[in-house]
């Protein structure tokens, strides 16, 4: 490539004859894309008139380019280029398929160097074009990377805004639309969970979530809530199993997982039991990680949880005097025999065996196990709950 002026003196009538080939260039090179590129046919009408602005503008550069020698710095030229198109089409287009157009672009240019290049700056016009193209080429990539940092922090917000909508239990108009504005697909089933952040950039803390969400083929959305890390997940079939594999994405410390339910309208159920979970967390030291907001009902119902409350009363308490009386008075007999078959039995003046099957027939009706410590905590705490409540009929409640 020419560096002094002599040598940009002898350039001067090829950059004529580039200049008023311009536009049959332009021409050239988007019909060499239609010809060549299957997916360029396929754009709608305005995404390839931009191409053709593109196209034109990075002869015009060149053109100016070669102009001034060289002098003025290729960068600026080549990031005018990208100017005239809307950043839009960033959007539309992938940098694979932009450095596809660069180079069709080029080919097309390097073809007609025979017939643009004076006789003997043939070799001077063909490095200046291959110099050119790899600063158009850096120039796309750092189009696309500011594009990518702009959609990134706009995306986090809208996030943010979609997660704190949930948390508050706004209307399912205001989360359908937020949720739109980010391709939410709302696969099913749907669950909240919730941990601690991290800490540092809540866009790095995302990306680390996204990145681990889509090795394994899970759909979320986060948001960072002061210190707390908010996920919604969509499509895992077992939301705690999935959570468990986004844990890198997490500090330290508990993460809860609300119940999975059917749409993201469904979700502020699912995000009330997962926060209530997590400021009651702290009351289970040995609780998994994560753990299930339901199996935190007994430290939820502790801390002034209204919904873990109903839940241990009505389905809980009212499950088991529904089914029989002698499973209370078996369960308290237990109990305050301090956990021993033989001390109820007597109690009761029973068999142990008895003891033994009116304590499978509660596992039966509440899923909770008398044997095991931590089923026969919350058994104890549904217990006091129920009898502190007897204002309340026992109704069959949801779970």
């Amino acid at each position: 490539m020419p560096s002094g002026s002599d040598d940009g003196a002898a350039l001067s009538e090829t950059v004529r004859r580039i200049e008023r080939s311009a536009g049959s260039l332009a021409t050239a090179s988007v019909a060499r894309m239609d010809e060549t590129l299957p997916w360029f046919r396929e754009l709608p009408a305005d995404q390839r008139a931009w191409v053709m602005l593109v196209a034109q503008a990075g002869v015009r550069s060149l053109v100016e380019w070669l102009r001034r020698d060289g002098r003025r710095p290729t960068q600026d030229l080549a990031d005018e280029i990208f100017d005239a198109a809307p950043t839009a089409l960033a959007r539309s287009i992938s940098l694979q398929q932009t450095v596809a157009l660069v180079k069709v672009t080029i080919d097309v240019a390097e073809e007609q160097v025979p017939h643009l290049a004076v006789p003997g700056e043939e070799t001077a016009l063909h490095e200046a074009v291959l110099r050119f193209s790899r600063e158009v080429a850096f120039s796309a990539a750092r189009v696309y990377a500011r594009a990518a940092e702009s959609r990134g922090t706009w995306d986090a917000r809208l996030q943010a805004l979609l997660v704190d909508a949930l948390l508050r239990g706004d209307s399912s108009d205001v989360l359908a639309s937020r949720a739109a504005a980010l391709g939410w697909a709302d696969a099913p089933p749907v669950a909240v969970a919730v941990g601690r952040s991290p800490g540092g950039d809540a866009t790095a803390v995302l990306h680390t979530v996204y990145r681990a969400a889509r090795r394994i083929g899970v759909e979320i959305i986060g948001g960072v809530h002061g210190d707390r890390l908010v996920l919604v997940l969509g499509g895992a079939s077992d939301p705690l199993a999935a959570t468990e594999k986004l844990l890198v994405g997490f500090g330290a410390g508990p993460v809860v997982v609300g119940p999975a339910v059917a749409t993201l309208d469904e979700a502020t159920e699912s995000a009330r039991a997962a926060l209530a979970g997590f400021r009651a967390a702290p009351g289970w030291p040995d609780a998994p990680r994560p753990v299930a907001a339901s199996d935190l009902l007994p430290e939820r119902a502790l801390a002034g949880d209204i919904e873990a409350r109903r839940r241990l009363r009505q389905d809980v308490y009212g499950g088991l005097a529904r089914a029989s009386g002698e499973l209370l008075e078996t369960l308290d007999a237990f109990f305050a025999s301090g956990g021993v078959l033989e001390g109820a039995a007597r109690a009761l003046f029973v068999h142990p065996n008895t003891v033994r099957y009116r304590l499978r027939r509660v596992a039966d009706v509440t899923g909770l196990s008398p044997l095991t410590p931590r089923d026969a905590f919350a058994l104890r705490v549904a217990l006091t709950i129920g009898r502190l409540d007897p204002q309340t009929p026992v109704t069959q409640g949801t779970s």
